[in-house]
């Protein structure tokens, strides 16, 4: 449940303490996380979460992950989703944005944690691929000429819109978000959708989307929406 005067997003668990001192040996080999969940919904970590919890894992010995598939390449009007918060994590992962369409994702680190992989064996086919990376750096460079990063638009180009059929009760409009998913999809739109019952609109376009994009966009839902 929500407790008066906490901030949103934030449960309390009974009696936490037995679990954290019992439960668990108190060693935390890592903790990953999404700064903005995308197939979760588009739910952004509430304010305050992330650097107390990067303090505690940090506090039993673990490694705080990025998740930054998603939110990753100035997405969300920053470079990364995790500077909203003001953290910095020990690993990174991110895909999608970095090749703008072409295959290609990567795990950024520190070098005592890189280093650490070399006493292990460890194998990738098309780790490396020339075409791919050399899509990655043509990517860096865009960013970096145009200066797209720092763009004010809140959380930027990752949206979330979550259909439901009973505004009260919150009821998921699972059928509802099909059908304007599909009508949208031939009227030459197309998003994701998700969140745990699958009603939530999934608006996260590539950085190469206008403003005319974006006005095409919320008329041809707007128009899907008010057929239901």
């Amino acid at each position: 449940m929500f407790l008066d005067g906490q901030q949103s997003g934030i449960h309390h668990v009974l009696n936490p303490d037995p679990y954290r001192d019992f439960a668990t040996t108190g060693h935390v080999a890592g903790f990953i996380s999404e700064a903005i969940q995308g197939v979760g919904g588009i739910v952004e970590a509430a304010p305050g979460y992330l650097p107390a919890v990067y303090k505690n894992v940090r506090k039993a010995g673990g490694l705080c992950i990025a998740d930054e598939v998603q939110s990753g390449f100035a997405r969300t009007g920053n470079m990364w989703g995790f500077e909203a918060h003001g953290v910095v994590p020990d690993i990174v992962t991110m895909a999608k944005g970095i090749g703008n369409g072409m295959p290609l994702g990567a795990v950024v680190t520190t070098p005592e944690i890189a280093e650490v992989l070399t006493r292990r064996s460890y194998f990738n086919t098309f780790g490396g691929n020339p075409v791919s990376t050399a899509a990655g750096l043509a990517v860096l460079k865009v960013i970096d000429k145009d200066n797209l990063i720092g763009d004010v638009r809140g959380r930027g180009l990752m949206i979330g819109v979550e259909l439901v059929s009973d505004r009260q009760k919150k009821t998921p409009a699972n059928a509802e978000t099909l059908h304007v998913l599909d009508q949208m999809k031939e009227m030459g739109v197309l998003i994701g959708k998700g969140g745990f019952y699958g009603n939530v609109f999934r608006i996260t376009p590539p950085l190469c989307f206008t403003k005319e994009d974006a006005d095409f966009l919320v008329d041809v839902m707007d128009y899907n929406m008010s057929k239901l």
